[in-house]
């Protein structure tokens, strides 16, 4: 598919703590060249625009989109997806967990299964209790999420909806290696 002229997006995202760092002509550079390469058709800006020490030292590419705080550049008002979800966060809905509702695994408020080294089912832990589930439903309305289907595969009648949950979990989670992940796989008896 090709790009068309004017199709590129004119908006800058960049972590909050960054964005305060900056002068108003870094800011301004950076929003320009956006905004150029947008008007040419094109999804990138210059990469003589980039920004420097905006990802922190050590931290992986997952870890810098999901633990920061991200805004718009030009207008200071927070990033994500256009529609409902930025809506519904502008309104003060939270969108899965931040500094104010963040995972818990022990104590109060607990919403996910602490990881067991042994066990299976209930007993195996990594994965979502109902009450997170349901608190990350209050919190992303529309959101189909589930609990893991801990039946035994024998007990699962064959081309069911829970068998095909099983079946997609397990083959996509045989890479897991850390601890959550193997103990949500036992859980799931993959």
């Amino acid at each position: 598919m090709a790009k068309t002229k004017g199709g590129g997006t004119s908006k800058v995202c960049l972590p909050a703590s960054k964005v305060k760092s900056m002068s108003s002509a870094e800011k301004s550079k950076v929003v320009n060249a956006k905004r150029s390469a947008a008007s040419k058709g094109k999804y990138k800006r210059s990469s003589s625009s980039n920004v420097k020490g905006a990802r922190k030292k050590g931290a992986t590419l997952r870890d810098w989109f999901e633990k920061e705080n991200w805004i718009n550049v030009a207008t200071g008002e927070p990033c994500g997806g256009g529609g409902s979800k930025a809506r519904n966060r502008k309104n003060g809905a939270s969108m899965g967990p931040s500094k104010a509702d963040p995972k818990r695994t022990i104590g109060k408020g607990k919403n996910f299964n602490k990881a067991n080294p042994t066990g299976t089912g209930a007993k195996a832990g990594g994965g979502m209790t109902q009450k997170g589930v349901n608190e990350y439903k209050r919190n992303n309305p529309g959101s189909k999420l589930k609990t893991a289907v801990t039946k035994k595969p024998s007990e699962l009648k064959p081309g069911s909806k829970d068998a095909k949950r099983r079946k997609s979990f397990c083959a996509r989670s045989k890479s897991w290696k850390g601890e959550r992940g193997l103990a949500a796989r036992r859980r799931w008896n993959c």
